[in-house]
């Protein structure tokens, strides 16, 4: 890990923040605690991140499961094993984790808007543009909030793992 965590409780100027990062997310977890290095970030990811994960539209399991394709696809261990048991928890199965744990290529197993999902994923993550054609399908099984609400999810944790694996979280 390149940057030090701040212990939680040991600087009185975060006790704030650390107790609204712990009330969202249960503790303070080593990602907040090399956040917390720069206060006025750990905030707005902690204000970002917790609209991506608590008020989106997609179901928790298929959220999820995006969330797990970008931690692969950008070597982000860190986040994978984050994500893995909550995928679990909200209804994933491992055969459908399975499906997401080769960057080549998708697995079998998945539904016809996992896959499109998790095709957008691939496009977003890989080449940033989106084909018309992919937009089109992605168009054709979701409504413009939930759109939204998959590609911020998708770009929320590209954020996330180019973060973790920028200063080598995880390893």
């Amino acid at each position: 890990m390149r940057i030090a965590p701040i212990e939680p409780g040991t600087q009185p100027e975060l006790a704030e923040l650390e107790a609204t990062i712990a009330a969202q997310r249960g503790r303070v977890s080593t990602l907040y605690q090399v956040l917390l290095n720069s206060p006025p970030m750990a905030h707005g990811w902690e204000q970002l991140l917790t609209a991506v994960r608590n008020k989106n539209t997609l179901p928790a399991a298929l959220r999820e499961l995006v969330i797990i394709r970008v931690a692969v696809l950008n070597r982000a261990t860190y986040e994978y094993e984050a994500h893995v048991p909550i995928a679990l928890k909200a209804g994933a199965t491992e055969a459908k984790i399975a499906a997401l744990r080769d960057p080549e290529q998708l697995g079998a197993g998945l539904s016809e808007l996992e896959h499109t999902l998790m095709t957008l994923t691939d496009a977003m993550t890989r080449n940033i543009e989106v084909p018309a054609s992919l937009y089109d399908k992605v168009r054709s099984q979701l409504d413009e909030r939930q759109i939204v609400d998959v590609m911020v999810t998708i770009g929320a944790y590209n954020m996330v793992s180019r973060f973790l694996v920028a200063l080598e979280m995880g390893h």
